[in-house]
């Protein structure tokens, strides 16, 4: 029997943008993974304010991914109460699941930089793989001394056919964008329709997020 792959990208999403989408695919692609699995968070513990709600963010998702093939939306966290905790998503889908598939949480550089500061970092490898790529400018060299020992003892050159353990890198195009320069350009009443869905952008509009007032709070 062959083992199922489940990818998880988690992220505020505010909004959800092509630079989402374009890490999502890479993975699905470069990691024969059956599904990816976007996860919005709802309270943030390590962001400041973030500008649309929980509600909000899971809709953009949900609008975003309606037909697109293996990327699903899972809403655990955004109708999570209190701070999300990727290692508590993590040990749910555990649980639901069982032990037999791959769980395979996506990371963009950026958040490979700042892992040993998540909470319960150690024990993600329990639960899951570890796949990563280098997203807008943030270089995979120089990684903390913690993340630099993960990858020497758990670093792979292809995901293994095990349920978790393991740390691989994958590559993905570059795609210049940010929520925040994002959220700029919504706020001067910009209609960016190559970086954001049109659904997403007629959903911005009529649910007036990201005004001028809301672009300035994060």
């Amino acid at each position: 029997m062959t083992r199922k792959r489940i990818g998880i990208l988690g992220g505020t999403f505010d909004p959800i943008h092509v630079g989402h989408l374009a890490l999502a695919r890479a993975a699905r692609d470069a990691l024969a993974l059956d599904e990816v699995r976007f996860v919005p968070t709802g309270q943030s513990w390590q962001k400041g304010q973030v500008v649309a709600g929980a509600a909000q963010r899971l809709e953009m998702v949900r609008l975003t991914l309606a037909g697109e093939p293996g990327l699903v939306v899972d809403a655990r966290e955004a109708q999570r109460d209190g701070p999300s905790y990727t290692v508590d998503t993590l040990a749910e889908l555990r649980r639901e699941l069982g032990p037999e598939p791959a769980l395979v949480l996506l990371l963009g550089s950026d958040q490979l930089h700042n892992l040993p500061t998540w909470h319960r970092w150690q024990e993600l490898l329990g639960l899951a793989h570890l796949a990563c790529t280098q997203r807008e400018r943030v270089s995979l060299a120089n990684l903390p001394a913690p993340i630099e020992a993960l990858l020497q003892a758990h670093g792979r050159q292809t995901l293994p056919d095990a349920a978790a353990g393991a740390v691989v890198l994958f590559s993905m195009p570059p795609v210049p964008v940010s929520a925040t320069a994002l959220r700029a350009q919504l706020a001067r009443g910009e209609r960016p329709s190559g970086l954001v869905a049109p659904a997403v952008l007629d959903y911005i509009e009529f649910n007036q997020l990201y005004g001028p007032t809301q672009a300035r709070r994060t």
